[in-house]
């Protein structure tokens, strides 16, 4: 019995601030986040939404495509740092507004890796037949603790929300192989106190090799090689970061998916973003191999190999 994903959904916000709008802002200009991050622009939530609106949405679109009924879900869980409130849990606000009513709920803190903690801790509960359905979402207001004075960070982060509904699919489809991390020892290279606090050159370095590094393990656990991979879906951080692990799998540029330029560094979110968009493009389709990495503040990480379809 294999986990894999059966409906995918996302939500982004239609307000656009983009990298000339950031120059009024802030001292940068569009060369200099362009060349350094890839990022042209991102979504900010206006004031009167929440994270828990951008996961609802997410939510509603990846119910209705893997057809399944919110009573039929047996556990939400909800990857964010920027939660509504410390409590309760946005994935409890989301049961009662989905009228899910049979699932059990919890969010999951992982800072960008939290999709990938999320999916992994689904497998599980799938995986040992505890629930036929769970519901994952990665969503983020980053724009709430952002420091829209400190040319470093303001340039980076966006706004969004993904989510897919997990269940069985046939043999041989799904979840491969998977690899989760963390070094407690970075923390102090990424952090929020009242705002995002980055040391920007650390992190830079710790997720160029983890995310080349976990790629190639969850490969070979998997019992592939990197001539196998069809599909890499790098969390959406830096273009510098995800092109280096691009180029550790030897991977054609066209076989990554890449929405950072649109949408910037939305955290938990970006994976699942990246994926439904990627989808709706058809570029993956049934039988795919594809590979997902993350890597986010703990420090943390995590890798899933995985065969498309049902």
């Amino acid at each position: 019995m294999n986990a894999g994903i059966l409906g995918l959904g996302r939500c982004l916000p239609e307000k656009i601030l983009t990298n000339h709008d950031l120059e009024k802002i802030v001292d940068t200009n569009d060369e200099w986040i362009r060349t350094r991050t890839g990022i042209e622009e991102r979504r900010i939530a206006e004031d009167g939404t929440d994270t828990s609106d951008l996961a609802y949405e997410a939510a509603v679109q990846a119910l209705e495509d893997a057809k399944i009924k919110p009573e039929d879900i047996g556990l939400i869980l909800v990857a964010t740092v920027t939660p509504d409130h410390p409590f309760p849990s946005i994935s409890c606000m989301l049961q009662e507004r989905l009228g899910a009513k049979n699932a059990a709920a919890m969010d999951v803190s992982a800072a960008c890796a939290g999709f990938m903690y999320g999916v992994i801790t689904a497998k599980q509960f799938i995986e040992s037949d505890a629930y036929k359905y769970v519901l994952v979402v990665g969503a983020e207001k980053l724009s709430k603790v952002t420091d829209w004075n400190d040319r470093n960070t303001a340039v980076l982060f966006g706004d969004g929300a993904g989510a897919v509904v997990m269940g069985r699919v046939s043999e041989g489809r799904g979840i491969l192989s998977f690899e989760l991390g963390a070094d407690g020892t970075g923390a102090k290279h990424l952090y929020q106190d009242e705002y995002i606090i980055m040391n920007g050159r650390e992190v830079f370095k710790f997720a160029v090799r983890q995310m080349a590094e976990s790629s190639v393990h969850v490969i070979e656990k998997a019992g592939l090689s990197k001539e196998d991979v069809d599909f890499l879906i790098p969390h959406q951080a830096n273009i510098r970061i995800m092109e280096a692990s691009r180029q550790r799998l030897g991977l054609s540029e066209e076989k990554m998916a890449k929405t950072i330029h649109k949408y910037g560094n939305t955290s938990s979110a970006s994976i699942p973003m990246a994926m439904a968009e990627e989808l709706e493009a058809g570029k993956i389709k049934d039988d795919d191999v594809v590979v997902m990495v993350g890597f986010g503040g703990g420090l943390t990480w995590g890798a899933i190999c995985m065969r498309w379809g049902n």
